[in-house]
């Protein structure tokens, strides 16, 4: 980890140093031309916001507990101006902010945590089977035979 030519030391892996990730995370989203606006508009309180996201990773990383949302119809709300590339730019954010402030292993682990989370977001928004054809049972042998014969 570098920090203007200067070796830093990573953030821990706990509650503190979740807290501080987050907050580095989220102020590179607002400043992003393609997610800021979204984020901007769609959250009111940051500071809550926050708080409510270093809950969820500490409940995700740590086992903590402490996050009692459900992340899915949040972001099912926005889903007329989320696409799965703002999904793609999100993780890339997260990738650049993890490997810079969190020792290796960490930033591994946040970051395939998140693209898992990711799946199941894009999942959930934008997952829609095709209408299929209900299958027909096939006429029973002894129908077909009866038939040919008439």
């Amino acid at each position: 980890m570098h920090d203007y030519g200067v070796e830093t030391m990573p953030l821990p892996l706990n509650d503190a140093g979740l807290q501080q990730l987050v907050d580095a995370f989220y102020a590179r989203v607002r400043a992003d031309e393609a997610l800021g606006p979204i984020f901007n508009d769609a959250i009111d309180d940051w500071p809550d916001h926050l708080a409510r996201l270093t809950d969820f990773w500490s409940s995700i990383m740590l086992t903590s507990g402490r996050y009692k949302g459900q992340p899915v119809p949040v972001h099912v709300k926005h889903k007329d101006r989320i696409t799965p590339e703002l999904f793609e730019r999100w993780l890339a954010l997260w990738a650049q902010t993890t490997d810079e402030l969190m020792a290796r292993d960490d930033a591994a682990a946040l970051q395939a945590k998140a693209r898992r989370i990711a799946q199941s977001l894009q999942l959930a928004m934008f997952f829609r089977l095709e209408p299929q054809p209900v299958p027909r049972p096939a006429p029973a042998a002894g129908h077909l035979q009866r038939s040919a014969m008439r």
